[in-house]
C-alpha cells in the first residue's frame, strides 16, 4: 500500500504538512472547507503509490485551499 521511496516520503511529508497548517486555520477560525481539505491532503499519500499521481493530486489539493475560502 504504501512505497517508501524518498520521493513518497518528501511528497508525504509536504502536502501533510500543508494539510496540517490548513486543517489547523479551518479548526480556528471555523471554517469546513478548509479544515476537510486539510484532512484529505494528510491522509491521501498513505494510499497512493505512484509518484507522479501523488505530486499532481497534492497540488491540486493545494491549489484547492486558495479557491475554497
Amino acid at each position: 500500500m504504501f512505497d517508501f521511496s524518498a520521493a513518497n516520503l518528501i511528497a508525504g511529508f509536504i502536502f501533510g504538512s500543508i494539510g496540517f497548517v490548513a486543517f489547523v486555520y479551518g479548526k480556528r477560525m471555523d471554517l469546513w472547507k478548509p479544515m476537510f481539505c486539510g484532512i484529505a491532503l494528510m491522509i491521501y499519500p498513505y494510499f497512493i503509490s505512484d509518484i507522479i499521481a501523488l505530486y499532481l493530486i497534492g497540488t491540486a489539493g493545494t491549489v484547492a485551499l486558495f479557491f475554497l475560502r
